[in-house]
């Protein structure tokens, strides 16, 4: 599978990835019979490719929002209401909306100040480094254990002194970025949640006598593209990531390597046309390998129950309680970091909870993969276990954002006024290109391959017990 995403910044460049236009947009394989040197420049762009895919993905959600929501970096961005078909994220939720930014630390060390939850909105969520390694929660879960407090970074390099009263975290890279969520309750409006993401404070720990004031941006009406692009601009991107981080010891073979397709820290990156055709041709197979990882059953999916199609994800053994640094003492997890993780998820929190469950739909009842041209149901019980509530929502396969433009990405219990539901309690849902007649109100539109995301929130007993099974989504056309 050849699929490459490219970079847009308009309505109209995500209707052209929407479609799938950029497919041919590599250049004609006049290198396909070059030498030694060509073929092993293809095939250490591939494994560059997959060994940066949490750091590129990282870079990509920063310099978007100077590019589309025109920003600049230190800026908060916020949510008046949730992201849409609009929004070009990985795997964001429809429901709960995000407090988003990308900082650095390259000046000196910088103060975070969050909020205590209040009484209808609380913070959940996770810092993370260039490479998205959690370095710590927020919130009710976190270190502040929802009193709120101020969170001060210190950059890698940073020798001077170190002031009492902060939660202190010394980074191993200079960039600090985080995509929290303000969650409501007892009545919490999407008013009181973009109310509370404004009450984040963010300066210089040179600047605590008189912090400047924050920059908030309301991205809920622009059409904003943060996912990985997989044409040249993937390696012009590791390129500057190379350029402005330092270099972990862990990642020094692969900086040896990087120097022969062009990228070396302090020298500028200007591939000639070979190079930049074997970088195309790697950049390929990473995708397709990252691609495979995430659709074959026992790498980033286990099966749920036995005879249904439903999997849930599978990270690699021990991550989860090391807080995913994807390392172990005795190698880096390339393979697991990437097609397991970073290839189609962001921002793992430093502690996995059990406020969420997801379920993860690629196959219908037949165990064929869900297409973008059939139209399939899924009936969602009356007792699905999910105390507060649950989501099921579409994502393209290639991207791993929602389908761009749609009408609706998803569908969840606060739909359930406005669905029509079955005497049993029931509803079905429709995944389709076209509503099926009548059903408009219970259909998600597709249009293109992809895959479900079934989300419990506070999900129930009944769950992990056994009691309860969600059948696989049916094909009925």
């Amino acid at each position: 599978m050849t699929i490459r995403t490219i970079r847009t910044s308009s309505v109209l460049g995500l209707a052209v990835l929407a479609a799938g236009a950029c497919d041919n947009m590599a250049p004609p394989q006049q290198f396909a019979e070059q030498s030694i040197q060509y073929k092993m420049m293809v095939q250490r762009a591939a494994e560059a490719a997959i060994w940066a895919i949490p750091a590129v993905a990282a870079w990509d959600i920063e310099l978007s929002i100077q590019r589309d929501l025109g920003g600049n970096l230190g800026d908060l961005v916020f949510f008046s209401r949730p992201m849409d078909s609009k929004h070009g994220f990985l795997t964001a939720n429809d429901v709960t909306p995000y407090s988003i930014s990308a900082q650095t630390t390259q000046d000196g060390p910088i103060v975070v100040e969050i909020p205590p939850a209040s009484e209808k909105v609380f913070f959940f969520g996770t810092f993370v480094n260039q490479w998205q390694t959690p370095i710590v929660d927020v919130g009710p879960p976190g270190q502040d254990e929802g009193r709120g407090g101020k969170y001060l970074f210190l950059p890698p390099d940073y020798e001077g002194p170190v002031p009492s009263g902060y939660f202190v975290h010394r980074l191993d890279t200079y960039s600090l970025n985080w995509a929290f969520r303000p969650i409501a309750r007892n009545g919490g409006t999407h008013a009181d949640q973009a109310a509370y993401a404004q009450t984040i404070r963010v300066y210089a720990l040179d600047q605590v006598d008189d912090p400047p004031p924050t920059t908030f941006i309301d991205a809920s009406d622009v059409y904003w593209n943060t996912l990985p692009v997989y044409d040249m601009t993937f390696f012009e991107d590791l390129n500057s990531v190379i350029q402005r981080e330092p270099v972990l010891e862990r990642d020094k073979a692969m900086m040896a390597l990087l120097t022969t397709i062009g990228i070396e820290k302090g020298k500028p990156f200007e591939p000639d046309a070979e190079t930049s055709e074997a970088l195309l041709e790697g950049l390929d197979r990473a995708y397709e390998w990252m691609q495979d990882y995430f659709v074959t059953t026992g790498k980033a999916m286990l099966p749920r129950w036995e005879g249904l199609q439903w999997q849930v994800w599978s990270f690699a053994e021990g991550q989860p309680e090391l807080g995913f640094p994807y390392v172990t003492e005795e190698r880096l997890l390339i393979d697991e970091r990437a097609g397991g993780s970073y290839f189609w998820i962001t921002y793992l929190p430093k502690n996995l909870g059990g406020g969420t469950f997801y379920l993860t739909g690629l196959r219908d009842s037949d165990g064929n993969f869900l297409d973008g041209t059939s139209t399939y149901r899924l009936n969602v019980p009356a007792d699905t276990p999910a105390n507060d509530f649950w989501s099921v929502i579409v994502y393209s396969m290639r991207t791993k954002g929602f389908v761009v433009d749609a009408s609706r990405v998803g569908l969840a219990t606060p739909n359930l006024e406005s669905m029509q539901v079955n005497d049993d309690g029931s509803v079905d849902v429709y995944f389709a290109p076209q509503a099926p007649a009548g059903m408009e109100s219970n259909w998600i539109p597709t249009g293109e391959d992809f895959f479900l995301l079934f989300r419990l929130y506070g999900p129930g007993e009944a769950l992990f017990d056994g009691s309860w099974m969600l059948a696989d989504v049916e094909r009925i056309d």
